[in-house]
């Protein structure tokens, strides 16, 4: 379950950037070397960091950002199967223009899953420590995570059929 909210919520920061990068922002620039796309910011701890660094040194578009993936969220609960089919689309278009990211990236969490098959209890505590960290930065949105977790187990108790089995979760569970 964590990594199905996992994958969704990577997918659709995903589908943020690159529609925003298609779109093009106000003072956007392309590093010449790279061909990075950035925001004509100096390179600095911001530019490198996660999120709450970007957030921090621009707001106004991590508001902008955060309105927009709420939106999102909102369109894939009313039609998941839709939100899958374009995420799904999304990715293999993201993965036909740069096939060598998208083969690391396959790759590390190839790496991660056998970590994780090996040692269950040490993944299971760092996704605890990330979650527990996502929550004290936004307990709102871990409530509503909670809720909705609840809401599916309630599901798959009473209608079984209608959950995948543990041996479909992921290709490593038996």
């Amino acid at each position: 379950m964590i990594k199905t909210y996992a994958l969704i919520l990577t997918s659709i920061l995903s589908l943020a950037v690159t529609a925003a990068s298609a779109q093009g922002l106000p003072g956007a620039t392309v590093n010449k070397e790279t061909g990075a796309a950035g925001t004509g910011a100096p390179a600095g701890d911001a530019a490198k960091g996660g999120p709450r660094d970007r957030c921090q040194a621009n707001p106004q578009q991590c508001e902008e950002f955060k309105k927009k993936m709420q939106e999102r969220r909102e369109r894939c609960k009313a039609d998941p199967e839709k939100c899958r089919a374009e995420m799904k689309a999304n990715r293999e278009a993201r993965c036909k223009a740069n096939p060598q990211q998208c083969e690391e990236f396959k790759k590390k969490m190839q790496e991660r899953r056998e970590q994780c098959k090996a040692d269950p209890e040490k993944c299971r505590a760092e996704m605890k420590a990330r979650r527990d960290e996502r929550c004290k930065a936004d307990p709102k949105r871990c409530e509503e995570m909670k809720a909705q977790f609840e809401q599916r187990r309630a599901e798959c108790q009473a209608n079984p059929e209608r959950c995948r089995p543990a041996a479909a979760r992921s290709p490593d569970a038996k």
